[in-house]
């Protein structure tokens, strides 16, 4: 029942954020309350899909490391540095909102992207590793990044900001993948079915409860609102670009290209919102919701097209 329930939830992932949203504004007035859930929930998804982490993937993976650099290269220096520009072009001398746009790009990598990558048959290894070095460094580069980039114009409490990293991020996934190492790999094969489904639900609701803390800004659809959103739309999609260009430049294989394309454009976009609301005003949360309402509906897109192009690839000549 629960595999079926997470086959059924994975064809509805380009729906679920937008959904969420969706539900979070018309629900505002009662989901507003249960905000402190929402560190609980994130942390109890992170263990989950941790658990499919393990050391010796993770050396092997750093082998081979140009992949690692090339994403890190393009999460953490080049799409900042887009959404600090964009910000300040479309929306100069508003600190808030360039800030919400650097946030929005400092996010680390978000774990759904492996299931993107699993369904398209990329490298998962990779992509595991990915999703659990950026984790893990995230307490340490999203504050130094944000005082990097927008510096004094916006108070930061760094240290707090680390913690709720350290707790919502990094302990569930060492607790899981110490868990993977103690099991040998079953904890991945009796539990990691059994709390797919709830991972994709847990997104759900923190999104949903996420909009509802926001809802008096989006309900109101002005001007603003709307260049918030196409700016974040094409921001988000040059993230997926990149990734698939450096790959088609350096060559790689298919599942490295897949890999690298979903993890270059997608981010954690729920740890994004739950560090907005609670550390920034909620003008800095427009662009890291913005960023929500089309994360999936991009990774469905650029997952279809990467399907199609390989399978053209692959397919023997009709020529006589």
């Amino acid at each position: 029942m629960l595999f079926k329930l997470n086959k059924a939830l994975e064809k509805v992932m380009p729906l679920l954020t937008p959904t969420a949203v969706l539900v979070g504004l018309l629900c505002s007035a009662w989901l507003h309350s249960l905000s402190f859930l929402v560190s609980w929930i994130f942390a109890v998804m992170t263990f989950a899909g941790s658990i499919g982490s393990n050391f010796r993937d993770l050396g092997k993976v750093m082998k081979h490391p140009l992949p690692i650099i090339a994403t890190f290269l393009i999460l953490h220096i080049a799409m900042p540095l887009l959404g600090w520009a964009a910000g300040s072009l479309v929306f100069p001398g508003d600190d808030l909102t360039q800030t919400g746009f650097v946030l929005l790009f400092v996010i680390p990598t978000g774990v759904v992207s492996l299931v993107w990558v699993t369904i398209y048959g990329g490298n998962i290894a990779l992509t595991l590793a990915l999703i659990l070095l950026d984790t893990l460094l995230s307490p340490f580069i999203v504050p130094l990044s944000l005082s990097w980039i927008v510096g004094a114009k916006v108070h930061l409490d760094v240290l707090a900001m680390m913690n709720g990293l350290l707790w919502m991020v990094v302990v569930p996934s060492i607790v899981g993948m110490i868990l993977n190492h103690l099991t040998k790999g079953k904890i991945k094969t009796t539990w990691g079915p059994r709390l797919a489904p709830f991972t994709k639900i847990g997104l759900f609701i923190v999104v949903a409860i996420n909009s509802s803390v926001v809802a008096p800004h989006l309900k109101e659809m002005n001007a603003k609102l709307v260049e918030i959103i196409v700016v974040a739309f094409v921001c988000a999609t040059v993230g997926y670009l990149a990734g698939w260009l450096v790959s088609r430049w350096m060559k790689w294989d298919r599942d490295v290209t897949v890999a690298l394309t979903f993890n270059s454009g997608m981010r954690n976009l729920s740890a994004g919102a739950v560090l907005a609301i609670n550390f920034f005003p909620p003008p800095v949360v427009l662009p890291v919701i913005a960023g929500m309402l089309f994360q999936q509906l991009l990774a469905a897109l650029y997952g279809h097209n990467l399907d199609k192009k390989y399978r053209l690839k692959n397919q023997p000549s009709q020529a006589a």
